[in-house]
């Protein structure tokens, strides 16, 4: 998911974010009713003589609920790319910041590679080295970061350099 803003004259906010369906409380009960059937069917074998039934739903839920919490945690993921006339700025972090990068515009050089499965690799190459961001998006969202990234430097670019 890309949503882009300008939040002042010329300076503009690109939030990216991973696609995912389940928010909030409809998480809490799409799992809950996965737990609540496959527990409820174990305790049902369970009184009828299946002792072994029992043990293993409950490793199922477990299980269940590891991999959807791993796959949550992944979906909380952001990136932020702040871009102005002077700067650029990339920040990627879950609930907090954990990376930034921070580079003179004029400095900075946009790249777009194409990789052997025909997906596009975005980064900012500064000084020798690569910041690469938007792995996480959908071939659709990329082609949608490419051409407003390649609006908005336009735009930038056509702007007369302050003195």
């Amino acid at each position: 998911m890309i949503r882009i803003q300008e939040t002042t004259e010329n300076n503009f906010l690109i939030e990216m974010s991973p696609n995912y369906s389940l928010r909030g409380w409809g998480r809490v009960l799409f799992l809950g009713s996965i737990a609540f059937i496959c527990l409820a069917i174990g305790v049902f074998f369970f009184f009828m003589g299946a002792a072994l039934i029992l043990p293993f739903a409950g490793l199922e839920v477990i299980i269940v609920l590891t991999c959807f919490f791993i796959s949550f945690r992944w979906s909380q993921q952001k990136e932020l790319i702040y871009i102005s006339n002077e700067k650029i700025k990339l920040e990627k972090g879950r609930l907090i910041k954990e990376k930034s990068w921070e580079e003179f515009r004029s400095f900075a050089v946009l790249e777009v590679k194409t990789d052997q499965d025909n997906s596009q690799k975005f980064c900012f190459q500064s000084k020798g080295k690569r910041f690469y961001f938007g792995s996480f998006l959908n071939e659709e969202d990329k082609l949608i970061l490419k051409n407003e990234l390649t609006r908005i430097i336009s735009q930038l670019n056509a702007l007369s350099p302050s003195l």
